[in-house]
């Protein structure tokens, strides 16, 4: 069986919508767009950090999704496409439907593991798709592909003014089995100024590096720990970040831009830092759960925390978590404001719909879905400077 969920940003409701979330990597894209990186475990027994899943959750709106599978699976047609035409009528942005195959490559994304080219890219002004990050080493990075470039096509097919889904589809490979697997090539047309030139990659499988640890100040600086996804292995990433770090200049926990992720990763992290108690609370068709921290967290090193509204769904969730408690002082501009819980359910034909089922609130009861976090300090430019400042002022770790 499958777990509740968090998720970053409403996803089209059509065949590939799963592979929006990674282009060999977390798509970054831009405020146009957005992005989302979210998804729940299979169930276990219920213990902290980690809800059991209730079998009855959004069950009228599933089993209309699984009458409408199955019938078209009867008339052989596809029953993910039925099912997704029902979960579209609902009005539910957050709400989609993933054939098994989809669903099978998303969990494999959030176990940190990936086929693509090692390649970010977001929509701007005029529906033009650039490229936002390259992954060093990667095969887009091999090829001279820089920050910048426009990516005009994919395969021969124009990539400007088509949603941004579709084009990650098309460089994903999404389509027969095994067209996007490792060591299939896919060829990108670009251009950087008045210079145009087409280059063809090799997809390969890639690692993701979700928790990236430096200390940008010298010395007596602070730590920076930079989450850009809470998928598997972040809680535990940051803890060994946080042993290694040098306590005199503080941390900078850096959550800009972070999309979501597994909520069991972001409760794992929120351990990281409190002694104990309540994360969030959440509901699932009115019944009430809570989410708590483990103990024996470090609460003695200085905290500041940096968001933006690029920070949603689970980093909303620690970030909310954080400060209601009094451990950090939060800095930044408000976020996103995606707090609602989506359940996954398996259709007959194996394809699997996730349906909006309840929203959750910080320790203090605050409503994050359509509000955000507002931050302690509301900065909109030099934001980490002034969250350096704030730091300064804390004092040091014992």
């Amino acid at each position: 069986m499958l777990g509740p969920c968090w998720y970053g940003r409403p996803r089209r409701i059509r065949r590939g919508a799963a592979l929006t979330l990674f282009l060999a990597g977390v798509l970054a894209a831009g405020a146009a767009t957005g992005t989302w990186d979210d998804a729940g475990d299979a169930a276990e027994p219920a213990a902290p950090g980690r809800p059991a899943e209730d079998t009855a959750a959004g069950r009228p709106a599933v089993e209309r999704a699984a009458r409408a599978a199955a019938q078209a699976a009867g008339d052989g047609k596809s029953g993910a496409q039925a099912a997704a035409d029902v979960v579209s009528r609902s009005g539910d942005r957050w709400s989609t439907v993933y054939t098994a195959g989809e669903f099978e490559d998303f969990q494999a994304q959030l176990d940190g593991t990936y086929v693509g080219v090692g390649l970010w890219v977001r929509e701007q002004g005029g529906g033009r798709i650039t490229v936002s990050r390259v992954r060093p080493g990667g095969p887009a990075a091999r090829s001279g592909i820089a920050v910048g470039d426009r990516l005009d096509a994919v395969d021969g097919r124009p990539a400007r003014g088509r949603p941004v889904t579709d084009v990650v589809a098309r460089l994903r490979g999404d389509g027969p089995a095994g067209s996007g697997a490792p060591g299939t090539s896919v060829r990108l047309d670009l251009g950087r100024g008045a210079r145009h030139w087409s280059v063809t990659l090799r997809r390969t499988r890639l690692h993701s590096r979700n928790v990236t640890v430096d200390r940008p100040y010298g010395a007596d600086g602070p730590t920076r720990i930079k989450i850009t996804a809470f998928a598997k292995g972040t809680g535990a990433a940051v803890r060994r970040a946080v042993r290694a770090a040098d306590r005199r200049g503080g941390l900078l926990l850096d959550l800009r831009g972070n999309t979501g992720g597994l909520v069991t990763e972001a409760v794992a992290t929120a351990s990281v830092f409190l002694d104990g108690g309540l994360v969030a609370t959440y509901d699932v068709d009115g019944s009430q759960r809570a989410l708590y921290a483990e103990r024996a967290g470090d609460t003695r090193i200085p905290l500041v925390v940096l968001v933006d509204g690029g920070t949603m769904s689970a980093a909303e969730l620690l970030s909310g978590a954080l400060q209601d408690r009094g451990r950090a002082v939060v800095v930044g501009s408000p976020t996103f404001g995606k707090g609602s819980v989506q359940m996954p359910s398996e259709l007959p034909d194996g394809s699997v719909a996730e349906l909006t089922v309840g929203h959750y609130r910080t320790p203090a009861g605050r409503a994050v879905d359509g509000t955000g976090i507002t931050p302690d300090l509301l900065v909109e430019d030099h934001a980490e400077k002034r969250a350096r400042t704030v730091l300064s002022g804390l004092g040091t770790g014992a």
